[in-house]
């Protein structure tokens, strides 16, 4: 565990140990929940599908392509639960193909015309 104050900012990193230099890492998705186990009945979001969802969430510069570093404000869930825990999705893509998830950033799903 690591305890912090209410508001505090938590700065966090995620590296990838690979031999292969020309891969890079994005943080894709940040849920936080005061369960452990269950990320699916009480949870919220930082950031989804590369969408920062807390005004608080900031990502960081590496000068590392296999590093990624972010921020965020501590919170509490309502004042009722003592801990927060998080879960994050990384992605790990091909340096230099622009095609990829890492590049694309916020892949937030476009609405279709359902028509008349």
């Amino acid at each position: 565990p690591y305890y912090v104050d209410l508001n505090q900012d938590l700065f966090l990193e995620a590296s990838l140990h690979s031999s292969d230099r020309n891969l890079i890492l994005f943080v894709d998705t940040c849920l936080a929940s005061p369960d452990p186990s269950n990320f699916k009945a009480l949870t919220y979001e930082l950031i989804r599908s590369g969408c920062v969802k807390d005004p608080t969430y900031s990502t960081l510069n590496s000068s590392d392509d296999d590093v990624a570093r972010f921020s965020f404000s501590a919170f509490s869930f309502i004042h009722r639960y003592p801990s927060v825990y998080l879960q994050c999705e990384l992605v790990v893509c091909r340096k230099n193909d622009y095609s990829s998830r890492c590049y694309r950033g916020c892949a937030s799903r476009s609405k279709r015309d359902v028509g008349s």
